[in-house]
This record gives structure tokens, C-alpha cells and sequence, in this order.
């Protein structure tokens, strides 16, 4: 059976949020998060965007390429808060919804509970509501797997929807330009230029073995994605990588206790989430990034689970102690990952599929 895949992805999901609840500043250039002399944007706006303002950018770059920015703090509260109510309606459809983060999510309608026919009804559905209920808008692409649907999400945007069926997938990866396969970043884009592949065809025509010689692991999959292969399933159980947090200061730490004292309620906020998430990690992480941009991480991985806060402030200030401090530093994060699995019984796997609605 074609399989039906809606990738959802929020329109400059925080930034309208931020427009939404404060109508004094739509169809203005806004910026959340940082301000005009520190921090990383996390989301801009559309008017904002127009300047080259984007993600992760330093606030400082941002702030001189638009002049009139207007940044604002962010409140990850609120965005969670319409994060849920969006998955409320994602649910409404199916219960094949795999998050991404908080403004995108996979959803597969192979089968439905509204018993729509057609993927791409559920999508204007799925977006007509939420518009009408949150006043949002979000950009939908339909295909028959993931690769493809995330890729139609950001063909028209904001407040698109694109369709690629499958009759027209071969067409459109060979026209489709390299550095917009999902997976393909800027090196591996450059690299691939190197080697005269410049679109979707270029790719198709260099082998699996040739692929995996330059790329890896990743050859495989760049070999399948060119043929338009994508066998990975919508996820409603996505395991989390890792669970984390960091701070920009308004003044840089030049000292390893200055780091330390400023790390203390970080780990507090890790350790909290952690609790929540019922995790059961090996790894802890320490972040930093240097005045200068510059950005080094330092783990630790044990072979016991991490149960003891205490513990974990110990490790994450010993990590602290290896970093040297030519320069002072901008921002810090700590985290925890590497997270063990409970093993899933065969009944419980039954009992999953039985009680699955479609």
C-alpha cells in the first residue's frame, strides 16, 4: 500500500506566537530571544526575515542588518502550551504523529479516523484548523514518505501546501537541487558540488558503492533518497536524544567558579525535566561558547544510570575544570543523553497494536 505522509511545519512558529498575543507587533520585524548587543535569535518573523535576519544568528549580526528589529524575550511556557493544542488536532486525524520539536510533526493518514479520503483534504483540514481555532498558520507537504513530505513543507511557504504524488516523485527529485535534500547540509553540499552533483538526477547516477566510499553510512541513504526510497515509519514513540539547557549572559565569565555559579541553576532546570521525563541516562554534557563564537562541548559517560542531582552538578563542575579560558565566555549548557531503553516485551508490543486506532 502507498503510504500517505503530512509533514506540518508552524510558520515562523515563535515569532508569531510573540504577533499573536501582542497585536502591536504584527507586520513588524521582530526577533526572539538575545537583544541588540547579546544572544541567538531563535525564531525571526517574515518582515524580519526580508533583512536576512534567521535563526540562530547572533543578535548583534541581526540587530545590524535590520535596524528597526524588535527583540523579544522568549516564553517556551506559551509555545508549549500551543504546541499541544496543535497536537490535539494532529490527533484528531491519527494517532501516527511524530513530533519533531514543538512547530513540526510527521503524521501518517495512510488510514484515518475521520475517513477522509484524500491526504491532502486532511491537510487543508489540519491547517484550516489551525488558523480558525489558534489563528495561526502552518505549511503542509504531502507525500508517500517522510523525505518527501518534509521537503514539500517548505516548498511554499508561509501557509503552503504542496502535493507531490507519486506518479511525480521520480520527476522531482532529478529537478530538485542538491542543497535542498533533507540531510544535506551546507559541507556535504559543497562536497557534492566537488563531484559534479548539483540536482537530484546527478545523484541517481553515482553508485552505492561510490556514495559510501566519499560519505559513509550516509551514502546508503543518499543513494535511496535520489530514488525516491524513504522506509522509515511515523514514530508516535520518538525517543528523546537528550535532555538539556543553556544560558547567553548579558556579561561574559571570564573565571572557572564565575562559570560554575552561574551553571548551578541550569542544572536545576536539566535536572527537573529529566525527573519528568522518567530518563535514564549515562552521559552529561557541559556546553560553552567563547566571545568569539567558538563553541567546544566535554562529556562524561558512566556506566551506572545517573540517579543523584548531586552527582551530576559534581560531574558537570569537573567538566568545567578541564575548560581552559583564553577567552571569557558568552554562554554555557549542560545536558544529559545516552539514554538506556527499557526493553519492550512482545505482549506489550501486542497489546500496542491492538489497541492502535487509525
Amino acid at each position: 500500500m502507498t503510504r500517505k505522509i503530512i509533514h506540518i511545519d508552524m510558520d515562523a512558529f515563535y515569532a508569531s506566537v510573540e504577533q499573536l498575543d501582542f497585536p502591536e507587533l504584527r507586520g513588524k520585524p521582530i526577533a526572539v530571544g538575545g537583544n541588540k548587543e547579546r544572544g541567538v535569535v531563535a525564531a525571526a518573523s517574515y518582515e524580519a526575515r526580508k533583512y536576512g535576519v534567521h535563526s540562530a544568528m547572533p543578535s548583534k549580526i541581526a540587530a545590524s542588518k535590520c535596524k528597526d528589529l524588535i527583540f523579544v524575550k522568549a516564553r517556551f511556557d506559551r509555545y508549549t502550551e500551543i504546541s499541544r493544542s496543535i497536537r490535539e488536532i494532529f490527533l484528531s486525524h491519527t494517532d501516527l504523529v511524530e513530533p519533531l520539536s514543538l512547530d513540526e510533526a510527521y503524521l501518517d493518514v495512510t488510514q484515518n479516523k475521520q475517513g477522509i479520503e484524500t491526504a491532502t483534504d486532511i491537510a487543508i483540514s489540519i491547517k484550516k484548523q489551525i488558523k480558525e481555532e489558534l489563528g495561526l498558520t502552518a505549511s503542509a507537504g504531502v507525500s508517500v514518505n517522510k523525505f518527501l513530505a518534509k521537503i514539500a513543507s517548505d516548498y511554499r511557504k508561509p501557509d503552503g501546501l504542496y502535493i507531490i504524488k507519486p506518479h511525480q516523485v521520480e520527476r522531482f527529485i532529478e529537478q530538485l537541487p542538491i542543497k535542498k535534500f533533507f540531510g544535506v547540509g551546507k559541507v556535504t553540499a559543497e562536497k557534492m558540488h566537488k563531484m559534479g552533483i548539483f540536482h537530484g538526477r546527478d545523484l541517481k547516477e553515482k553508485s552505492l558503492q561510490t556514495l559510501t566510499n566519499y560519505f559513509g553510512k550516509a551514502g546508503k541513504y543518499y543513494y535511496e533518497v535520489s530514488r525516491g526510497i524513504d522506509n522509515r515509519s511515523v514514530n508516535p514513540n520518538r525517543i528523546r536524544k537528550s535532555i538539556g539547557a543553556e544560558n547567553t549572559f548579558s556579561e561574559s565569565l571570564a573565571t572557572h567558579d564565575e562559570l560554575k555559579e552561574k551553571m548551578y541553576p541550569i542544572i536545576e532546570k536539566v535536572w527537573e525535566r529529566y525527573q519528568k521525563a522518567k530518563a535514564k541516562a549515562h552521559t552529561q554534557t557541559l556546553k560553552v561558547k567563547y566571545d568569539d563564537f567558538t563553541q567546544i562541548t566535554r562529556s562524561k559517560t558512566t556506566d551506572n544510570i545517573i540517579k543523584d542531582k548531586i552527582a551530576f552538578e559534581q560531574a558537570i563542575d569537573a567538566l568545567i575544570d578541564q575548560v581552559e579560558l583564553e577567552q571569557k565566555v558568552r554562554l554555557i549548557g549542560c545536558s544529559l543523553s545516552n539514554f538506556e531503553l527499557e526493553e519492550e516485551t512482545e505482549k506489550t508490543k501486542q497489546e500496542q497494536q491492538l489497541t492502535l486506532r487509525f
